[in-house]
C-alpha cells in the first residue's frame, strides 16, 4: 500500500483498489510536489492556503490527499468507477473533514463542466494512458475558466502521447520518468 509522503499525514498508508487504478508512484509524487512548491516560492504564490485541487481520474485519491496533508483547503475528486469510489471515500474519511473534500461521480468532461466553490490552484489530470482525450479536457478547462494566473495544471501521461497545448496555456516543466511524462502548465 502506498503512503502519503509529506505534510501532517506523512507515512500514513492509503488503500488502493487492486487492478482498477495505476497509482502515481512515490517518486513521481515527490517530484510533483517539489516542482509545485518550488514554482510557488519562485512566483510568490501560496498554492495551498484557501485553495483547492481538482484530482481528475482520482482513483485512490493519492494526489488530492497528498495536497490536503500539505495544507490544501479542499480536494475535488473526479472519478467514474463505482468500485474505486468506495475506496476513495474510505480514504477521504480517514484524512479529511467532510468540508475538505468532494467526490464527483462523473466522467472527466462532465466533472469539470460544473462550478467549484473554491477556485483550484492545482488541476491534476492522470487518465488511463492513451484512452482519454487530454486535449479536449484542456480546452474544457479553459472554456469553463477553471484556471487563473496562479493555477497549475499537471498532466501525467504516457511519454509518447501527443498533447496539444491550447492557446492560453504554456508548459513550464516537462519531466520524463521511464514510460511516463509529467507536464506542468500554467
Amino acid at each position: 500500500m502506498p503512503n502519503i509522503i509529506g505534510g501532517k499525514y506523512k507515512r500514513t498508508k492509503i488503500e488502493v483498489p487492486n487492478k482498477l487504478v495505476r497509482p502515481t508512484s512515490a517518486i513521481k509524487r515527490e517530484a510533483i510536489f517539489s516542482i509545485l512548491e518550488s514554482y510557488s516560492l519562485k512566483n510568490s504564490i501560496d498554492i495551498y492556503k484557501n485553495k483547492s485541487i481538482i484530482d481528475m481520474f482520482a482513483g485512490s485519491g493519492l494526489i488530492g490527499l497528498e495536497a490536503i496533508s500539505r495544507g490544501m483547503k479542499k480536494s475535488y475528486f473526479i472519478e467514474n468507477e463505482k468500485k474505486v469510489i468506495k475506496i476513495l471515500k474510505k480514504n477521504c474519511d480517514i484524512f479529511c473533514e467532510l468540508n475538505e473534500y468532494e467526490i464527483i461521480f462523473e466522467n472527466a468532461i462532465a466533472g469539470i463542466e460544473r462550478r467549484f466553490e473554491i477556485q483550484p490552484s492545482i488541476i491534476f489530470i492522470d487518465p488511463p494512458y492513451n484512452k482519454e482525450n487530454i486535449n479536449l479536457i484542456l480546452s474544457k478547462i479553459l472554456k469553463y475558466k477553471l484556471n487563473n494566473n496562479d493555477t497549475i495544471i499537471i498532466i501525467e501521461t504516457e511519454k509518447n502521447e501527443k498533447i496539444i497545448v491550447p492557446e492560453g496555456l504554456s508548459i513550464f516543466k516537462n519531466k520524463i520518468f521511464g514510460k511516463t511524462r509529467l507536464l506542468f502548465l500554467t
